[in-house]
């Protein structure tokens, strides 16, 4: 449930659509910010088209023609973002505001009635590009703007069929996204002026453009506003919506998917009745549609959908939804990565589909995910992880391709992705018995050298203390891993190293505390001749001004102590000398010798001062030998410890 209740709070955000006319703007246009002479010119142009648009407020043929040209040309202008400003600063709002409307008729206007749509097309174009920028979107709507675009959407209604009516209506359409996004307060103004039933009669018009204008100022208007939705809902939009999802054009079953993803974002109900209207099927065959886009929006709401109950979940997974989500994992493009993770991980947290996710290959993929330097990324997949590592036909899997090490070795940027990773090798080591145990000692005696080593290393962090003679002496566990001490890679020295040091932490944990020490158990020591030798060494400590050589690797593996200072934050993680202010040197070379060898004489004489040398570097088991000399020393001469305190 914990992880449940955080994967609801990261749930990826939809965004309401804004509307930038792509078609109408140049590619590569240079975009620079008028100033002096340059701002002074286009003020005086923005006057010139001003004055024009008040002063030809009628249907005279040559009125409705430079209304026409004048609301072209603040159009033109307005392309260019960092002109907006000045167009706005210019006055020019007020004027494309009252041309969204028709002039009032005369008796001696002509009919047809000349540029009949195309001053409305103008002005709703215009604004829509002035909409662009947040900060102008309630000036526009204070202007009046709001209610003579609702009117445009019905024009269809009043006049006879022609390009210029079907533009006004998209241009319409599209100022409206523009105004509404992301502004709570104008998307509730909207549906106060009626604009949400004739955004969804327009659905089902004859234009694809029209209907995709529509489709997108109901993406927006739906996003974060449950009032908005409900409307949208009430007004019979998910027929028509869940068609549009079959749609071959590319741009219709985007946008269609889009609208129902905020429509079911954070509302349950909704999410079931768009499921009884039959959009399960369709939104899973966008999962292979040759829009990215469409495929990003349809995992996504997969993944909301997952979220219902188990039966969906289950229902999906049998629909055909996992191969296409498993291939979008392997894209290159982030965003397809991130939502397919995301609908994968929800779907894994049901029982009868973990096995087959895995089985159809998502293991790989998803551990490589936890490279990336994503954030939100690298959480889905861990989450996704999570789900499958609760299915013991996956265990043996997890370990065989090395997802063990990968878990551990991760480098994760948020602390709920280290979490959930822990949570997961906690959830493998819980399952490390009967018939997943039988199976990766199978492995061990059989399978290839590369996956013999896996199991191994695997096996040291996660099994039991119960299993250890089983898997590492009757199954030649441990010779896997002293192998590892001999390869030519760095990496497999180290794993294979602090393999040994954890079974040796767990062997140890079966001893009585109060037994003697006992002779040192077989472990992989770097020999006597290694002690204080320059060959190889990469480490040198200054003890009592003497230089004494020694080699990282065997101390990483010996001790937590050692570990964290080369492996954590500490200063001496990259110095190459360190110096060693409270040991004398001969307590100092017993320590290092019992690191290389396994075993040290420990005389009275130093016994003290090597046991607060062996506690100061968590060396248990050198602890314990000088603990058993003084111990001796005390049951034979009760004096010795008065006399040396």
């Amino acid at each position: 449930m914990e992880h449940q209740r955080r994967l609801d709070q990261s749930l990826p955000e939809r965004k309401g659509q804004k509307r930038k006319l792509e078609e109408e703007v140049e590619e590569g246009r240079e975009i620079s910010v008028p100033s002096g002479e340059a701002r002074r010119a286009l003020l005086s142009e923005v006057a010139a088209q001003l004055t024009i648009l008040n002063s030809t407020f009628s249907w005279k043929e040559a009125d409705r023609a430079a209304a026409k040209r004048a609301t072209h040309i603040l159009a033109e202008l307005a392309k260019n973002e960092e002109v907006v400003n000045v167009i706005v600063e210019g006055g020019a709002v007020p004027a494309l505001v009252t041309h969204l409307q028709a002039p009032p008729s005369g008796e001696g206007d002509r009919n047809p009635k000349p540029y009949e749509h195309e001053v409305e097309k103008g002005s709703a174009f215009a604004l829509g590009l002035l909409a662009v920028k947040p900060e102008h979107q309630q000036f526009i709507v204070d202007c009046g703007a709001l209610p003579n675009l609702v009117d445009l959407l019905k024009r269809h209604k009043n006049s006879s069929s022609s390009r210029a009516m079907t533009s006004v209506i998209r241009r319409s359409a599209d100022a409206i996204t523009n105004l509404a996004h992301e502004n709570s307060s104008i998307k509730t103004r909207v549906r106060m002026e009626g604009g949400i039933p004739p955004l969804v009669e327009l659905l089902e018009f004859t234009d694809t453009k029209v209907q995709r204008a529509a489709a997108g100022a109901l993406r927006t208007l739906a996003f974060k506003n449950d009032e908005n939705k409900n409307q949208i809902v009430e007004c019979n939009a998910l027929p028509t919506l869940i068609l549009m999802l079959r749609s071959e054009d590319t741009a219709i079953h985007y946008e269609a998917v889009g609208v129902i993803g905020n429509l079911v974002h954070s509302s349950p109900d909704i999410k079931k009745e768009v499921l009884l209207a039959g959009a399960l099927q369709p939104v899973i065959g966008l999962l292979s549609s040759c829009c990215s886009e469409s495929q990003r929006e349809a995992a996504l709401l997969l993944g909301q959908f997952a979220a219902t109950d188990s039966d969906c979940k289950v229902h999906i997974v049998q629909r055909g939804a996992v191969r296409p989500l498993i291939e979008m994992l392997q894209s290159s493009d982030v965003q397809l990565r991130e939502m397919s993770a995301f609908a994968l991980g929800r779907l894994a947290q049901d029982m009868h589909n973990q096995a087959g996710i895995a089985h159809s290959g998502g293991l790989v993929p998803l551990l490589k995910l936890l490279d990336s330097k994503n954030g939100s990324l690298q959480h889905n997949a861990a989450f996704a992880l999570y789900g499958l590592a609760d299915n013991e036909d996956n265990v043996s899997d997890f370990i065989r391709v090395g997802g063990v090490q990968k878990l551990q070795d991760g480098e994760f940027i948020v602390q709920a992705t280290k979490d959930c990773v822990a949570k997961t090798l906690k959830r493998l080591e819980e399952k490390i018995h009967g018939r997943v145990l039988n199976y990766l000692l199978y492995l061990l005696r059989g399978a290839e050298k590369a996956v013999q080593r896996r199991v191994s290393l695997a096996l040291a962090h996660l099994c039991s203390p119960d299993a250890l003679r089983t898997i590492f002496i009757d199954n030649n566990g441990l010779e896997l891993l002293l192998g590892l001490l001999g390869s030519s890679s760095l990496k497999q020295q180290l794993d294979g190293a602090v393999a040994l040091y954890k079974l040796a932490n767990k062997a140890m944990a079966l001893s009585p505390v109060d037994a003697a020490p006992p002779s040192p158990t077989p472990q992989v020591y770097l020999g006597e001749q290694f002690v204080d030798n320059p060959t190889l060494s990469d480490v040198t400590f200054l003890v009592e001004g003497r230089r004494f050589y020694a080699h990282r690797i065997c101390l990483l593996a010996s001790s937590d102590a050692f570990r964290a200072m080369f492996d954590g934050g500490y200063r001496e993680k990259d110095a190459r000398d360190i110096e060693i202010p409270n040991i004398r040197w001969e307590v100092f070379q017993l320590m290092i010798r019992f690191i290389y060898t396994g075993s040290v004489e420990v005389t009275l004489d130093v016994a003290q001062d090597l046991l607060r040398a062996a506690d100061q570097y968590l060396l248990e088991g050198l602890k314990r030998l000088c603990e058993y000399t003084i111990a001796r020393a005390l049951s034979s001469d009760p004096a010795y410890y008065t006399r040396d305190s």
